[in-house]
């Protein structure tokens, strides 16, 4: 089970050794996938309290050793049956390449683990609704790896719209672009959507839901996957989410900007002195009797801005902090299966809508069934 290498990579020279050691109270836990993410998990699992890092597993096993070295009691393995027939393995942390999660899944909860994949939960809805039902049968625990709905950022955006400080909803902006890197097994889409449509799921009141999706992708390189597109969501209170998606941009982008009744906020995830910032901005409506509603008095409220102080803590800590709490607390997770399917049925739903050239897609043809 490969992950990704490349950039990002597991650097020997850049990590300290880490001595760790079991006691009963931790969660005991396998990685899966030693190439660019899973390496970040096996550290956070080491170094975490709550859990103990007992294997990692990569068919690349000179590479799953690099890294397990650094955590004294970790085993290394290129066979996952070997984890699976472990009865003191409580979870497994998938990381690797979108197309064997599934496979590695379905194989780890049939044998009672407790789950963690990378985002996004699966290459299909089909395959991501099978796991979430087979891990409610198993009666264990399908989290999904949606690792900036753990940041202190979003967090405190999440408490912003959810309760109110902003009114009500109008839009929500982001903009997601870089130069490069052109993935070889997924589009610009299934690259970089899923941290939009994760945040957006996790920040959303429940009572605001997407309802279809329009997506337009380009492939001005001729690779044979778009490298460049935008995703419009329809949201069910009448307002519009929108990410803007580049492989090819000059430079590196990351904002999301929020626009409620009350407030505004823009998030710039580049700017780590001031990832915040909420406005007292707004358009307010007057209605007169005199005028209908289309001739209404507009007037522009632009108050005064906040940048809230935030916590820097390592978002993936939250993320192992949060897995091993519901294994022990069997608790769904705050972004469980269901949530990585939901990000599936956009991301499925926008697949459909660029093949017939920006068609909105209701979500309710992709998967009738509601998991929220």
């Amino acid at each position: 089970m490969s992950g990704l290498s490349g950039i990002g990579a597991f650097q020997d020279d850049r990590e300290d050794h880490v001595e760790v050691g079991a006691n009963e109270n931790m969660v005991t836990i396998a990685v899966v996938g030693a190439g660019y993410w899973g390496p970040n998990l096996a550290r956070n699992f080491a170094l975490s309290d709550l859990t103990h890092l007992s294997w990692i597993c990569d068919l690349d096993v000179d590479r799953a050793d690099r890294v397990a070295r650094h955590f004294g009691e970790a085993k290394v393995t290129s066979d996952l049956n070997e984890i699976l027939d472990d009865s003191s393995v409580d979870g497994v942390a998938i990381a690797t390449p979108v197309a064997t999660h599934a496979a590695i899944a379905e194989a780890c909860l049939k044998a009672g683990k407790h789950v963690l994949i990378e985002k996004p939960l699966a290459a299909s809805v089909s395959e991501g609704a099978a796991l979430v039902e087979l891990a409610r049968s198993e009666g264990v625990v399908l989290m999904t790896d949606h690792t900036f709905c753990y940041t202190a950022v979003v967090g405190r955006i999440r408490d912003l719209v959810r309760g109110g400080e902003l009114g009500d909803l109008l839009y929500y902006d982001s903009v997601r672009v870089n130069l490069g890197l052109v993935q070889s097994d997924i589009d610009v889409f299934w690259d970089l959507a899923p941290h939009d449509l994760s945040i957006l799921d996790f920040v959303l009141p429940d009572a605001v839901r997407p309802v279809s999706v329009s997506a337009w992708g380009a492939d001005p390189l001729g690779v044979g996957r778009d490298c460049i597109g935008h995703l419009s969501l329809a949201l069910s209170n009448g307002a519009l989410a929108h990410a803007h998606l580049n492989w090819l941009s000059p430079s590196k982008i990351r904002t999301t900007i929020i626009g409620g009744s009350r407030r505004m906020l823009m998030w710039d995830d580049l700017r780590p002195a001031q990832r915040l910032s909420v406005f007292d901005a707004g358009v307010d409506i007057y209605d007169s009797d005199e005028v209908s509603r289309l001739e209404a008095l507009v007037s522009y409220r632009i108050g005064d801005m906040v940048a809230p102080t935030l916590p820097e803590r390592e978002a993936l800590k939250s993320v192992v902090e949060e897995f091993a709490a519901s294994i022990s607390e069997s608790r769904a997770p705050l972004t469980d299966g269901a949530a990585g399917l939901r990000v599936l049925e956009v991301l499925a739903a926008a697949d459909r809508s660029r093949a017939s050239q920006g068609q909105a897609i209701p979500l309710d043809q992709i998967y009738p069934a509601d998991p929220r």
